[in-house]
């Protein structure tokens, strides 16, 4: 075996095991950020919002002003006009009740997979992983909702009858 051969075989190989490592890394839950659940019982996910910014109509100084000692102006700035960016929206976090994962069955993704193909949402196979496909058919389903998130929300496994709702005036 050459030497060139060998290291495309030692490569390959290294290659197929970081993927399984990956692969193997990965949760097979709802959300990887989701942690235990809080005093009362209940699971957060959380997210950052990124800042929305618009172009506005506005002036950029080109050329600083000369000033004197004195403090007189012997010559003043120059300004351009031009399009100045706007924060619309600033940066930060949203945060929405998650199913816990203790209150998941073994077949959970498998079952959000099954109920959002039956929508028309998910077209892969039921796989029972929270896979990219899996989140992007979960985000698509939600943005519908008013939630920009890949992010499985209680919420919406309570629409998809994956959770239990409480019943009025049993809590």
């Amino acid at each position: 075996m050459t030497p060139t051969r060998t290291a495309a075989i030692a490569a390959a190989l290294a290659l197929t095991a970081a993927c399984a490592a990956e692969d193997a890394a990965q949760p097979n839950g709802p959300d990887a950020a989701a942690g235990a659940a809080d005093a009362e019982g209940r699971c957060w996910a959380t997210e950052p919002v990124p800042a929305i910014y618009e172009q506005v109509p506005g002036q950029v100084q080109v050329v600083q002003a000369e000033i004197a000692e004195d403090g007189t102006v012997l010559r003043p700035p120059i300004y351009r006009n031009t399009s100045v960016p706007k924060i619309v929206r600033p940066r930060g976090e949203m945060r929405f009740e998650v199913p816990c994962r203790a209150d998941m069955a073994p077949d959970f993704a498998a079952s959000v997979q099954r109920a959002l193909k039956v929508r028309g949402k998910y077209g892969g196979p039921v796989t029972g992983r929270f896979d990219a496909a899996t989140t992007a058919a979960i985000r698509r389903y939600q943005s519908e909702r008013g939630l920009e998130s890949g992010t499985l929300s209680l919420e919406t496994a309570r629409s998809l009858g994956l959770a239990p709702v409480a019943l009025p005036g049993t809590e």
